[in-house]
């Protein structure tokens, strides 16, 4: 008994949180288009490391501009001497860290075309970022992998979806950013096309999405058709983010209705997408009037949205990922995944969790193919279009400190001082000075 209590002890002990360390890096991107301008040459991301008094260290990954950090940074110092295991505990910690009004405003929020900014959104993306560390530091220390502390997986492989976007060739003559992988220009149908075979035959992925809101809705449509003849049968998603009329979103679902496996965010709101699931049997999913769980009511009572695509940097990790998909199932609303640029950290914690969901009926989103750079020791893979759920302890990924340093040490170069905080507009203003982000509906 003796014995059992100091073991007991001894572990309760080895996971006070005794450090934690917040490394900004900027990670090239390359110039892909959507209905806010196009991506800067270098996105910013943070690496979350909490260190126990075992000397485990468990890694987070979440939003790199200056307004997380802001939060990040206060929150790490309230979390010494904490229990990396006092998940719960992160949420109060986060409720009294305060927002700086000027930093929250009701425009749409272009990290990740979410929707409109709140403090609570801005808190939830930088807790998700410290409890995916804490999970990952609690495997670690008791030899069990993320997927079994949130109940323990139902499937052995995560399926994902390309994901193509309109692009340009390369980033406006005179800003540099890292090689293109052979990805090349996309800017009609063909090019889309053969964006989705290079998907295919490097990643064997079998669905497709394509980001729109870019060009008029019937050279959109254009492609989706164009897909669609190229990859018979295969599940295909378009997603806007909003930029249509609640007249344009449902012509285009009665002309890609025989084709399209759902329609995302074609318009702006709540209410807009009521309108639009009212007068089409086009399934609609979202990722921006559904966030938080204080929008769930609203959006479920209007039968707004029949698939909510989860993003765990969203509603504040991995645990409340699965709340929410419970709360969907109780509702008869389908489930899957958003991504935003993102490393392969955010991967592994996207595969735990959507391996323990059940009745995960569509393909998860990962932006994940397109950087070319990573802080990992080996890159997550994807095979047959999924990536494997491994049962290594914590999320089965590795720091690399080289890559870390070297990406850390570009944020820290006054040359890309202006990288730090995403801006799809402004990087939009390099090609075309006169550029302004479109109102919306945009069609």
């Amino acid at each position: 008994m003796f014995a059992y209590l100091v073991s007991v002890l001894m572990y309760g002990q080895s996971l006070v949180i005794a450090d934690v360390r917040l490394t900004p890096v900027l990670v090239a991107d390359p110039p892909l288009l959507n209905t806010q301008g196009v991506h800067q040459p270098y996105t910013p991301r943070l690496i979350i490391e909490v260190v126990t008094a075992g000397g485990v260290t468990g890694i987070g990954e979440t939003y790199g501009d200056s307004k997380y950090l802001e939060l990040a940074r206060p929150l790490a110092g309230r979390l010494l001497g904490r229990d990396a295991s006092d998940l719960n505990g992160l949420f109060t910690l986060a409720d009294d860290v305060s927002v700086d009004a000027a930093r929250v405003d009701d425009s749409v929020d272009v990290g990740g075309l979410r929707g409109v900014q709140t403090a609570d959104k801005l808190r939830l993306s930088v807790v998700s970022g410290f409890e995916v560390a804490c999970l990952d530091a609690l495997g670690k220390t008791l030899g069990l992998p993320v997927h079994a502390l949130l109940g323990g997986k139902v499937r052995d492989a995560v399926e994902y979806s390309a994901y193509l976007f309109y692009k340009w060739a390369g980033h406006p003559e005179g800003v540099t950013s890292e090689p293109d992988q052979g990805w090349g220009a996309a800017l009609d149908p063909a090019g889309i096309v053969a964006q989705a075979r290079l998907f295919t035959e490097r990643y064997g992925f079998t669905s497709f999405k394509l980001k729109g809101g870019v060009f008029p809705p019937d050279e959109e449509v254009a492609a989706i058709r164009a897909l669609a003849e190229a990859f018979p049968g295969r599940p295909l998603r378009l997603d806007p983010n909003g930029a249509w009329s609640v007249e344009t979103s449902l012509k285009v679902a009665a002309e890609l209705g025989d084709v399209l496996e759902y329609l995302e965010d074609p318009a702006l709101g709540t209410p807009a997408m009521a309108e639009v699931a009212a007068g089409t049997r086009v399934p609609l999913a979202t990722n921006m009037c559904v966030t938080t769980f204080e929008e769930i009511p609203e959006a479920f009572a209007k039968r707004a949205v029949q698939v909510v695509l989860s993003d765990h940097h969203y509603w504040g990790g991995l645990r409340r990922t699965r709340e929410l998909a419970a709360v969907c199932r109780t509702f008869g609303v389908s489930v899957s995944m958003h991504s935003n640029t993102h490393l392969g950290i955010s991967l592994a914690a996207m595969t735990h969790v959507a391996a323990t969901v059940p009745g995960l009926e569509h393909a998860c989103d990962s932006h994940y193919p397109w950087q070319a750079e990573d802080v990992l020791t080996s890159r997550p893979r994807f095979t047959d279009g999924k990536v494997a759920v491994t049962d290594t302890p914590g999320l089965g990924v590795e720091l690399d400190r080289e890559k870390l340093a070297a990406l850390h040490a570009r944020w820290l170069d006054d040359g890309f001082r202006a990288m730090r905080e995403r801006d799809d507009a402004a990087a939009m203003r390099v090609a075309d000075p006169a550029w302004q982000t479109p109102a919306v509906p945009r069609w």
